[in-house]
């Protein structure tokens, strides 16, 4: 996406808009798939993005999808999505969420407790069917080389392997669950490809060790993922070339498997991260104290929201001036909202810019408008716009959040 297209879409739509390339979301998968085992299975995590045509894009591409909500499992079928392709994990599935997921079809679900196993099996029962269950596994060791590691640390993800090997019987099959594998997902973004390929091979490892000692045969083994990105300009991005070699090293885990399992993997930023930008005007340009901010009308309700929260690193973007810049100043990049956690990167060297230019964010594909705080303060979402290469605009839409009558009460809007 070039910077002259960007304007010409913030001077049709107007700004700020989040545009999504289709193009660069299948080069992603092509080049993701080149280095994973032939046959294996790729599971798109739509809490990276939610975009409904982003969605039934992976659908075509082949992918399944992992979801970990009653809404994303709407969002699924809303895309197109068969019940048979839709994998729901989460460590807070409520009853509801998995009786509403039965209601509509989907019948594979990972188990985080022997809780959460005990509710599937009797929803399932319920709706006279049977759940096929993966057991998500807490290794007992740690990773390093993850920007958010998920295993190896006491967690709200998953089963302790301790766990696993001294009570076995508390996560074997019974009547509404079947109990078909594992689940391992380590960390996020490993940005070294030698610690994420060792992860990888690591996990397989440990659910062959895990199968052997509790005797639970093996359909399905979900490696997890971890495949970098960057965001928001910053960070690396993999390099495929320096997987080669995984797909022959995982099926050494299962050499002496009359029937190998089905590998699976799971990928959110990695297959959308670098398809969309963030476009976004200058509201102002201030110094105080002697320290220049640049104030956009996009913030941390529009982008990093989780950041402004602590909870990540704040993006520290890459920033773009449409249209050219003269010179650069050391300050802050901040959005409109009136609180100082509005800050989407500090202390940098940021383009001289005006009232009125245009920033393009590259790289926020992932983890953008829906990982925000898009509610605070009622600003209106962004535009979100999906082009495909040269072919142009797909679709344009925005998100709005709409207040709707629940219980017997009255619902009265305000004058």
């Amino acid at each position: 996406m070039t910077g002259t297209s960007s304007v010409e879409l913030a001077c049709r739509y107007g700004s700020p808009l989040y545009v999504y390339d289709l193009a660069l979301v299948r080069e992603s998968c092509t080049n993701l798939r080149a280095v994973l085992p032939p046959g294996s299975r790729l599971y798109y995590s739509l809490k990276a993005n939610p975009h409904p045509t982003i969605v039934a894009c992976l659908l075509d591409l082949g992918c399944h999808l992992e979801v970990s909500s009653a809404g994303e499992v709407d969002v699924a079928c809303a895309a197109g999505a068969s019940p048979d392709r839709v994998l729901f994990t989460g460590p807070g599935k409520t009853r509801s969420a998995i009786e509403h997921a039965l209601r509509v079809g989907v019948r594979r679900f990972s188990v985080e407790s022997a809780g959460d196993l005990d509710r599937i099996a009797t929803a399932s029962l319920a709706h006279s069917t049977k759940a096929e269950c993966l057991i998500r596994v807490n290794r007992d060791a740690p990773l390093a080389g993850g920007s958010l590691t998920m295993t190896g640390v006491s967690s709200q993800f998953g089963v302790d392997a301790s766990l696993l090997m001294d009570r076995p019987e508390l996560f074997g099959s019974r009547p509404g669950a079947d109990i078909s594998g594992f689940h391992l997902y380590a960390a996020s973004n490993i940005a070294d490809p030698a610690r994420l390929a060792e992860q990888l091979y690591e996990n397989a490892v440990i659910a062959a060790e895990l199968s052997s000692a509790t005797g639970i045969a093996l359909r399905e083994v979900d490696l997890g993922g971890g495949f970098p990105a960057p965001y928001a300009g910053r960070g690396t991005t993999l390099d495929v070339a320096e997987l080669t070699g995984l797909a022959e090293r995982l099926s050494s885990v299962w050499s002496c498997y009359d029937r190998p399992p089905l590998l699976s993997f799971e990928s959110g930023r990695f297959l959308v991260a670098t398809s969309g930008s963030l476009v976004a005007g200058v509201v102002d340009s201030k110094t105080s104290k002697g320290f220049t901010y640049v104030v956009l009308e996009s913030g941390v309700n529009h982008l990093g929201g989780m950041s402004g929260l602590r909870k990540l690193p704040r993006p520290q973007p890459s920033v773009e001036v449409l249209g050219g810049a003269d010179g650069l100043v050391r300050g802050s990049l901040v959005g409109p909202l009136c609180t100082p956690i509005d800050c989407l990167s500090s202390d940098v060297e940021l383009p001289v810019v005006t009232e009125g230019d245009l920033i393009r964010i590259p790289d926020v594909g992932a983890y953008g408008l829906t990982a925000s705080l898009i509610a605070f303060l009622g600003h209106p979402a962004p535009t979100e716009i999906v082009i495909d290469g040269a072919d142009g605009v797909i679709s344009a839409s925005r998100l709005t959040i709409a207040r709707t009558p629940v219980g017997p009460e009255p619902f009265r809007e305000s004058p």
